[in-house]
């Protein structure tokens, strides 16, 4: 199974921003935040791009996918 793996909190820490700051800067609550950088949550396309666009990074920079081993199917 792919997981979500996010790199928000890496680049969120660099600049010393707190979650909700980037929260207000991209039209989000910082639930949606933590949520992310958490795995817990998939972004939209606009929303990626638009905390991509906060960082002066790519999409790819800030997420990627993993696969999950499924240890119940062994």
């Amino acid at each position: 199974m792919s997981k979500l793996r996010t790199y928000i909190s890496v680049y969120r820490k660099e600049k010393n921003m707190q979650q909700d700051e980037l929260a207000e800067l991209v039209g989000v609550r910082r639930e949606t935040i933590s949520r992310l950088e958490k795995g817990l949550y998939n972004p939209s396309l606009k929303l990626a791009y638009d905390i991509a666009k906060v960082f002066g990074v790519t999409i790819e920079k800030l997420f990627e996918f993993y696969e999950e081993d499924n240890l119940e199917s062994k």
